[in-house]
């Protein structure tokens, strides 16, 4: 009887052990697959942030954002070397503590980790205790993880999180944040690129409008709030002869006269750049081409009627002191228009390409507006 029972005792006891192997299988399954989606939904967040229309330091800073929440992290800080300095692209940290947080390149217990590539952990071991990167700081962070940055090879920063308990990464899989630290290289990879269009843009000393660059990324971003817009494009046709015949200054004098005049009659919402040479483009953001033909014929006429005098030759006869004016050459701009309709979330590079190549093989003489 006894030996039923310890028999039927040890049936149970396995049978527990092998429910219990289950049950922890399944678990651990579980949180495979919810980190998973999790992880999925970080990378989904991370490419919609991409696509925002927002400068590059306001989509790091909301991928810092995506971090923190999905991956309930304490604080996590994204710094970037920029080619002169480290800076604090992103972090949820005072602003008081950010001159520590981009100078752990410097830190003794960071430069292995810099040189190997492979992340470093540290935490404390007493409450009293502090990290070796914390100069002046206590309770804060009582632990850390730093993960260095490389695109192609080329070390570019780091990410560190922190959490203010002691051996709280101590547990964690670092597969996982491995796969972030990835997804954060790719992201920072892409919009590298949108940092060098920003970074190219200038102010056109003649025309003092912005140079084309500026369409590609923040004019986009306007632009692209409306599901179709018009994108024109003009040539002043004489101006390398007006340089040639007459001289560059008033050449140069031209492009003021004709911007100005041009910037005076067009809304502030419109986009007006000065696109190469003798060749300037304006995106009427959200407006179909029908409703500025006729604009554009009016503006055609008024500034192909502006005077632009021989700059040159005014000068000295201002300066003269003989008596003896020399003549004073004036010159009406011409202007060739060629239009086109953009298509939001289109290639607005190509589309300028298209409407510079018009203008550039049409004929000397031409002087329409035409849609292409």
């Amino acid at each position: 009887m006894v030996f039923t029972v310890i028999i039927i005792l040890v049936a149970i006891i396995i049978a527990l052990l092998i429910y219990n192997i289950i049950i922890s299988t399944r678990i651990k399954n579980f949180k495979d697959i919810n980190q998973k989606v999790t992880s999925l939904n970080v990378l989904q967040d991370f490419m919609s942030t991409v696509g925002d229309a927002s400068s590059v330091d306001e989509k790091i800073a909301k991928i810092n954002d995506i971090l923190i929440e999905q991956y309930a992290i304490k604080y996590s800080t994204i710094v970037i070397f920029d080619g002169t300095e480290y800076v604090v692209k992103a972090s949820n940290v005072d602003h008081k503590h950010w001159d520590t947080l981009r100078s752990l390149q410097d830190e003794e217990i960071f430069k292995d980790s810099i040189t190997t590539t492979k992340p470093k952990y540290i935490t404390v071991n007493k409450e009293d205790e502090r990290l070796p990167y914390q100069k002046m700081e206590f309770g804060r962070a009582k632990s850390a993880m730093f993960f260095p940055l490389y695109i192609d090879n080329v070390y570019i920063g780091y990410w560190i999180i922190e959490s203010g308990k002691m051996h709280a990464f101590d547990t964690v899989d670092t597969t996982i944040l491995e796969v972030v630290k990835e997804n954060i290289i790719s992201i920072l990879k892409i919009v590298s690129y949108q940092n060098i269009v920003e970074s190219i843009t200038r102010q056109d000393l003649y025309s003092d409008l912005k140079t084309a660059e500026y369409l590609y990324e923040e004019g986009r971003n306007i632009i692209d709030k409306y599901t179709t817009s018009t994108i024109c494009m003009f040539k002043i046709t004489n101006l390398e002869e007006t340089n040639r015949r007459v001289n560059r200054d008033t050449g140069n004098q031209m492009i003021i006269d004709v911007c100005d005049y041009i910037k005076d009659k067009i809304s502030p919402e419109y986009l007006f750049v000065r696109y190469m040479g003798p060749k300037f483009a304006i995106a009427f953001s959200g407006i179909e081409i029908d409703g500025v033909v006729e604009f554009l014929n009016d503006l055609k006429k008024e500034v192909e009627a502006l005077q632009v005098e021989d700059v040159i030759a005014t000068e000295q006869n201002e300066k003269s002191k003989t008596g003896k004016k020399k003549k004073v050459v004036m010159t009406n701009p011409k202007l060739n228009f060629v239009l086109t309709t953009y298509y939001k979330g289109t290639a607005l590079e190509l589309v300028l390409k298209k409407l510079e190549e018009y203008l550039d093989t049409a004929d000397a003489n031409e002087s329409d507006i035409n849609n292409i």
